[in-house]
């Protein structure tokens, strides 16, 4: 089930990706985008085929490539996010945060309290 909706999932993306055309990139991604996908598609249905026919070693071989060819896949997005720019903002709020020793110190005295 996950081989065939990642499937579907790489020919949707390599469809959009060539008819969106981000920043006239499309073609250039988009044609090994197709080429994984036929190569994900032959890779899944060979799979079936072999396991159909007992060959269960030679198999779990093509789904070893089929896993390679879907990692490619999610590697080609990364021509898409270096477009993008991110940025991380750190504060840092001393006002509410108990040093370590005092939070030991207020464990020790509700222990205490306790006993």
């Amino acid at each position: 089930m996950t081989f065939g909706f990642g499937t579907l999932a790489c020919w949707l993306q390599s469809v959009v990706t060539l008819k969106v055309n981000l920043k006239n990139e499309g073609r250039t991604i988009g044609i090994p985008r197709v080429l994984l996908s036929a190569a994900i598609t032959l890779s899944v249905l060979l799979y079936f085929i072999l396991m159909a026919q007992r060959l269960h070693m030679h198999a779990a071989q093509v789904q070893w490539a089929l896993v390679m060819f879907f990692i490619s896949f999610l590697g080609s997005f990364a021509v898409e996010f270096r477009h993008y720019r991110f940025e991380i903002v750190c504060t840092d709020d001393q006002d509410n945060i108990l040093s370590l020793s005092e939070t030991f110190s207020e464990i020790s005295e509700h222990q205490s309290d306790q006993l």
